[in-house]
């Protein structure tokens, strides 16, 4: 049975009573201490020994407290060390000031010898636990960026770079290359060999590409949300089965991506050694070049994968460029459904669906999500996933949101009056990214509740990730308003974003809702890993946790198992509308079978 290691403590002071005090006071606790006389001897043990916890009095010679804290805070080894300055009795400028340089806390003199120890065990493990929940974020950052089999960057990094370069490109005027790989006759080969060497042969392709871009000045990208531990400016992604993505920045013609594209080509096709088989494997090719086969990522991402599947049309083992159509039907739609969605807000023609959100041990309906559809005259029930991003690039979205509230506050007034089942239900309601930027959201949404008599507690707000970090500082004090007004808030699609935990760990937020994609990929070892990492941090943040898109027995068996507290998925119910919200809200769910009784 191995001893565990003791903690060390600096005790910087340059009084060697209150050193000596110190000593014996953690070392009657386990504490080991190494002491310093003045600010450039702190630093120099603190290079040295790299301690767990730094006790550090502001005045001292040579170098003072707050400039060794901030220079110990500058460095890589110093950026999670707790450090507890110590200062004069009521000297409330030497403790703003020491905060500002980065303490993490602040002690008066005289110190209390008694308690001192406690003081820095509770210390010590509040540390711990800040560094376990890093690591767990740096987990969760990392598989949701990469591949786990070949350690490639994944589809969402990739989505994530590509836009990046888009952005940077327009800036510039630069062109830029995107080149779509697909293996023929892949499943073939996997089922020949097995799955265990089919992923070796994935492996080694994804091998192959990264030496081959690496030849010449075909440089890699940077990706700023990345942290730097896990940032390796590769521009060769695996989107999944036997996709693969080539981003080409400084290829800006045909005549400089055919010849990449040749390389690529000999390279892969060559045969691969795997334990005693030689599997042979050519790639089908797809290339779109920005800004002439489109100036979105998604118009980008559907010109290269036309052009491979005119390369598998030709035959395979080839590369193509895609040849744009003239057709200006697509914006013409895009246009009509535009002033359609602005003609059905002005007449009232939407409606409101609520799914149910079940808590995970009782079975029962605890809380409703709010779903706008949009019932169309002609075309149909139109997809949330057609005219959402139509409201969105047009503006509408502020005033659909809007329309939203009013909608879901009616129907929850409407249940509360008739005393049925769903009377005092809580709902949460989107807030687009762009709604939330409205610097009037907050009093928009005061006035609104407070003149419709709703308690503002009844209604919960979900937000991206990427709408709450956009803009950090102003983004928590709106968050703090909400809040404080009463309102629950949820962080959606958690996980797909770049969540940064010391911001997390500041947002006034209660939920975390496990986006449906890593639900999706439970069976797989990336998504049970994702899970598992978001419900850690949620539980060690105190938050509730809401797993949506849950469609199957087994997934929810293994969410339950792993700590969520309630769930949402057609495996419930699917949205339904709001007359029917009463009779769902009065079932229980058993959670063993899940049917309503």
């Amino acid at each position: 049975m191995t001893e565990s290691i003791p903690a060390t403590v600096l005790v910087a002071d340059d009084d060697p009573n209150v050193r000596e005090m110190t000593r014996r006071a953690l070392s009657e606790a386990g504490i080991e201490t190494v002491e310093a006389a003045d600010g450039i001897e702190a630093l120099s043990q603190f290079n040295a020994i790299n301690p767990d916890l730094i006790l550090l009095d502001v005045s001292m010679p040579r170098m003072s407290g707050l400039e060794v804290c901030q220079k110990i805070r500058s460095s890589a080894l110093g950026k999670d060390v707790p450090i507890v300055i110590i200062t004069g009795r009521g000297d409330s400028s030497a403790i703003e000031n020491g905060f500002s340089a980065g303490a993490t806390q602040y002690r008066e003199k005289p110190l209390n010898w008694q308690l001192l120890a406690k003081d820095v065990q509770y210390c010590l493990r509040s540390s711990a636990a800040f560094r376990n929940l890093r690591r767990q974020e740096d987990r969760l950052r990392y598989l949701a960026y990469y591949d786990p089999l070949t350690s490639l960057p994944n589809r969402r990094c990739f989505n994530e770079r590509l836009s990046e370069m888009i952005g940077n490109a327009s800036q510039t005027g630069d062109g830029f290359s995107l080149m779509f790989i697909d293996l023929d006759h892949f499943k073939r080969i996997n089922d020949s060999v097995g799955h265990e060497l089919g992923d070796k042969l994935l492996i080694e392709i994804g091998q192959r590409l990264q030496n081959e871009l690496r030849k010449d000045d075909v440089v890699g990208i940077k990706h700023s949300n990345l942290p730097e531990s896990i940032e390796d400016g590769t521009n060769v992604s695996r989107l999944g089965g036997d996709e693969f993505t080539v981003l080409l920045p400084s290829v800006k013609d045909e005549a400089a991506a055919a010849r990449v594209a040749s390389r690529i080509l000999e390279r892969l096709s060559a045969p691969v050694e795997l334990d005693g088989a030689n599997p042979v494997v050519t790639p089908s090719i797809g290339i779109s070049i920005f800004p002439n086969d489109g100036l979105t990522a998604d118009e980008l991402i559907r010109s290269a994968d036309v052009a491979m599947f005119s390369a598998k049309e030709e035959g395979r083992a080839c590369f193509k460029f895609h040849r744009a159509s003239t057709s200006t039907d697509e914006a013409l739609d895009k246009l009509h459904l535009e002033e359609e969605l602005r003609d059905s807000l002005a007449k009232d023609l939407l409606d409101m669906h609520y799914q149910p959100q079940i808590d995970a041990g009782s079975g029962r309906v605890v809380g409703l999500e709010a779903l706008v559809r949009w019932p169309h005259p002609e075309r149909g029930m139109v997809s949330p996933m057609e005219f959402i991003p139509v409201a969105e690039e047009s503006g509408q979205i502020v005033e659909l949101g809007q329309w939203v509230m009013r909608r879901v506050v009616s129907d929850m007034k409407r249940w509360d009056k008739s005393e049925c089942a769903a009377a005092g239900i809580r709902v949460c309601i989107n807030v687009s990214p762009l709604q939330f930027s409205q610097s009037d959201l907050p009093d928009w949404i005061d006035t609104f509740l407070r003149e419709a008599g709703m308690p503002a507690d009844r209604i919960e707000l979900e937000l991206t990730e990427s709408a709450i970090m956009a803009d950090t500082h102003v983004n928590i004090e709106k968050l703090t308003r909400l809040k404080d007004m009463g309102l629950g808030l949820a962080v959606d699609d958690f996980g797909t974003g770049y969540s940064c935990l010391q911001y997390l760990t500041r947002f006034p937020i209660d939920t975390l809702k496990i986006d449906r994609s890593f639900v999706n990929d439970l069976a797989s070892a990336e998504g049970a890993a994702i899970v598992d990492a978001i419900v850690s941090m949620a539980h060690a943040l105190k938050l509730n946790i809401v797993a949506e898109g849950v469609e199957d027995e087994q997934q929810r068996a293994v969410l339950v198992r792993k700590g969520a507290h309630q769930l949402q998925g057609f495996h419930f119910a699917r949205p339904i509308e709001a007359s029917d919200v009463p009779e769902i809200v009065s079932k229980r769910f058993e959670t063993s079978t899940v049917r309503a009784i």
